[in-house]
C-alpha cells in the first residue's frame, strides 16, 4: 500500500456528514446532484438519521490520518426468492480521488463483504454506474460478476401539503 497509515473503518457519526457530503458532491459523473449548499444539509441530516435509525442499514467511512477518504452504505434484504436468501446490497461506494488507486476501496469493500459474511448473508449484490469502466474493472477484480442489466425511474417526490 501505498498511502502512509492504513485505513480503517468504522460506521459513520453524524459528525462524519459534512465529510461526506463533500465526498458525493465531488463526483462528476454519478449524476445524483449532490451538493455543499447550505441549503440542502436538511436533507442529508434527515436521510443520516434514517440510515442511523434503521436495523437493515450501515454506513461505512474509511479513515486515514483522522480524515474521512471513502465511505460504503450496506443494505440487509431478506428475499421471498432463492427460499428466503438473506442479501445485501452496497451502495455509495465512493474513495476521496486524490486517494483512489491505493487500496483503499479494496479493503472497505473486503470490510463490508466480512460485515456479510458475519450475518451469514448469501449474496452480496451491487450497482454502478454504466459511465464507470474502471469501477467495473475493481469490482470484478474483487470477484464480482456483470449477471443483471439495472433500470431506474425518477419520480417526483410528493409533498405534504401545508
Amino acid at each position: 500500500m501505498t498511502i502512509d497509515t492504513d485505513p480503517t473503518f468504522r460506521q459513520a457519526t453524524r459528525d462524519d456528514l459534512p465529510e461526506l457530503i463533500r465526498l458525493f458532491a465531488d463526483d462528476s459523473i454519478g449524476g445524483h446532484g449532490d451538493t455543499t449548499d447550505p441549503a440542502a444539509l436538511p436533507l442529508y441530516e434527515s436521510a443520516f438519521a434514517a440510515i442511523e435509525a434503521s436495523p437493515n442499514d450501515l454506513l461505512f467511512v474509511g479513515v486515514v490520518g483522522g480524515e474521512v477518504v471513502a465511505t460504503a452504505q450496506v443494505t440487509f434484504i431478506t428475499s421471498l426468492t432463492g427460499r428466503g436468501t438473506r442479501r445485501m446490497a452496497i451502495e455509495a461506494v465512493q474513495t476521496r480521488a486524490d486517494m483512489r488507486c491505493k487500496g483503499i476501496g479494496a479493503r472497505l469493500i473486503n470490510h463490508c463483504l466480512d460485515i456479510a459474511r458475519q450475518r451469514g448473508i448469501a449474496l452480496v449484490q451491487l450497482t454502478s454506474n454504466a459511465k464507470r469502466p474502471d469501477a467495473h474493472r475493481f469490482y470484478e477484480r474483487l470477484g464480482f460478476e456483470k449477471s443483471h442489466a439495472g433500470f431506474k425511474l425518477r419520480l417526483e417526490p410528493v409533498r405534504a401539503s401545508t
